[in-house]
């Protein structure tokens, strides 16, 4: 019998006033898979990240985790069943430490309440330990070990990055929602960031749905691509399939030409 897949979005559409953002949109995410979603500017990609993340619910349709729908959850509840996300537009807190930044991702899923904190009683203390070795774990394996106790709000794009990364990771999330994660970096980081990201699926069985403009590393990584235009999707298969789909380059370059690089 066939194991039911992690994620499951079924016809899911949503329109703002007149605008329609997505079009009966349906796809699979596997146990272990590396999803890649693309699609020209406008596409609905985010759009869709954020009906993942409860930041919008659709008109029509449903999202499934682990076979339970996600659409009468709330945004704050999502990390706590193991989906974690990071954004487009970095969203860590910039005079916090590195270190305090990676804790923090953690807390999203911890189990605490405020009698409890303030009593600071014994399963408290332990479960502070636990992040506290969460943290520097995740801050070994992804390199920030020399700015770990430095602020972000100076440090590097692409370390920047490997923070938010990490804390996403500090949740210890099942399904990991990357937006544009290679956005502003350079090819060297492009490359490293790739590595990264099938370091994490392999070591940290976690399953990685990304939304991504570069399609050097979309192509390289991906187990499994999905194309939207107007909020439509146009393909899904592998990446080398998807790549050569006429309807996707006719998206991306507005008529047939050679496959996209």
């Amino acid at each position: 019998m066939r194991r039911a897949p992690l994620l499951e979005v079924r016809d899911v559409a949503l329109r703002f006033g007149g605008i329609v953002a997505l079009d009966g949109v349906s796809f699979e995410v596997e146990d272990g898979e590396i999803l890649g979603l693309i699609g020209p500017n406008g596409a609905g990609k985010t759009t869709l990240f954020n009906c993942l993340s409860r930041l919008y619910t659709p008109n029509r349709g449903d999202i499934l985790f682990e076979g339970s729908s996600l659409l009468d959850r709330p945004a704050h509840r999502i990390a706590e069943i193991g989906i974690a996300r990071t954004f487009q537009n970095l969203a860590l807190f910039p005079r916090q430490s590195v270190l305090d930044n990676v804790r923090i991702g953690g807390h999203t899923a911890a189990r605490s309440d405020f009698l409890s904190d303030t009593l600071r009683l014994p399963w408290v203390r332990r479960q502070e330990r636990a992040l506290h070795g969460t943290a520097w774990a995740l801050i070994d394996a992804l390199d920030l070990q020399g700015v770990a106790h430095e602020a972000p709000e100076g440090l590097p794009l692409g370390t920047r990055k490997r923070v938010e990364l990490a804390r996403a990771l500090a949740a210890r999330p099942k399904l990991l929602l990357l937006d544009e994660p290679a956005g502003g970096l350079n090819h060297e980081e492009v490359g490293e960031l790739g590595g990264l990201i099938r370091r994490i699926r392999d070591e940290r069985r976690v399953s990685v749905l990304l939304v991504e403009h570069h399609m050097g590393l979309v192509m390289s990584i991906s187990d499994k691509v999905v194309a939207l235009d107007f909020g439509r999707k146009i393909a899904e298969g592998p990446p080398a399939s998807v790549q050569q789909d006429e309807e996707v380059i006719r998206a991306y370059l507005g008529k047939p030409r050679a496959p996209l690089q």
